[in-house]
């Protein structure tokens, strides 16, 4: 018997006890995809926007990741649907695209991760995606549709306004508000009262329509506790780059202290 396939759709499900809790793959090897799975983490996002991933790499962490029982996602480059069209085939049960800032390019992405007539997704039956033909074909186009997350990543005052529309497309499964890239194009900073403001209102426009809205904290689980207390339905914590940094760092500096008092 095989084991039970997660998806995309499964992450959201309005089941869950706990809030979905991710973090970034930056890390051109398979060691940090079985560490996260050890460490407890839901889902990953392999990070093709900000990281020198290439599409065979990103094509073995989406397999690593879902053999050991996490949900794959990928942050896109670009919003080209033949782009998007290539991770959906990977395996990759959702993406993110980032700066996704009018309600037709919202509208445009989510057609990409759709099938007709939702979308204009090409058939890959062949493809992982289909478990190489082997998977029935109405249940391939079937899981396309239903299984796999489009996240909208909100990161300007244009995208915030237009949430309540980006959200009311059937496509748009959820938004992930872009904190840092927001409070830069308004030259402000994340925890300020005017970006703070602006996160909630998109919370309040995913809730409204019974949709999902994220964030992403770095290493400060004390905030992104809170962010959920105040309504955020999935979270990034870290990325496997920083966590390596910032233990490596840390350890050093633990050391210098601790010869020096010895001195």
């Amino acid at each position: 018997m095989s084991a039970p396939r997660r998806t995309g759709a499964g992450l959201f499900a309005p089941d869950r006890a706990t809030t979905p809790v991710g973090t970034w793959l930056k890390i051109a090897s398979g060691e940090p995809v079985e560490i996260m799975a050890y460490a407890g983490f839901d889902f990953v996002v392999v990070d093709l926007e900000h990281a020198p991933l290439d599409l065979q790499t990103a094509y073995r962490l989406i397999n690593s990741a879902a053999a050991l029982g996490m949900v794959p996602l990928v942050r896109v480059p670009d919003k080209t649907p033949s782009t998007i069209q290539k991770i959906l085939d990977a395996g990759a049960m959702g993406i993110l695209v980032p700066h996704v800032d009018t309600v037709e390019q919202a509208a445009a992405v989510g057609q990409a991760c759709r099938f007709p007539p939702h979308g204009v997704r090409g058939a890959g039956g062949t493809s992982r995606a289909g478990a190489w033909g082997l998977r029935p074909n109405a249940e391939y186009l079937t899981t396309g549709n239903d299984d796999v997350l489009c996240i909208a990543q909100l990161e300007s005052v244009e995208a915030i306004k237009a949430a309540p529309e980006m959200l009311a497309l059937d496509s748009v499964d959820a938004v992930f508000v872009g904190a840092a890239d927001l409070s830069m194009a308004m030259g402000s900073t994340p925890a300020s009262p005017e970006v703070l403001d602006l996160i909630g209102s998109a919370t309040a426009a995913a809730h409204a329509v019974g949709k999902r809205c994220g964030l992403a904290f770095g290493g400060v689980p004390e905030r992104a506790a809170q962010a959920v207390r105040d309504g955020c339905d999935f979270l990034l914590l870290s990325n496997d780059t920083s966590m390596l940094a910032e233990a490596a760092r840390g350890l050093v500096t633990a050391f210098r202290a601790a010869a020096e008092e010895e001195n």
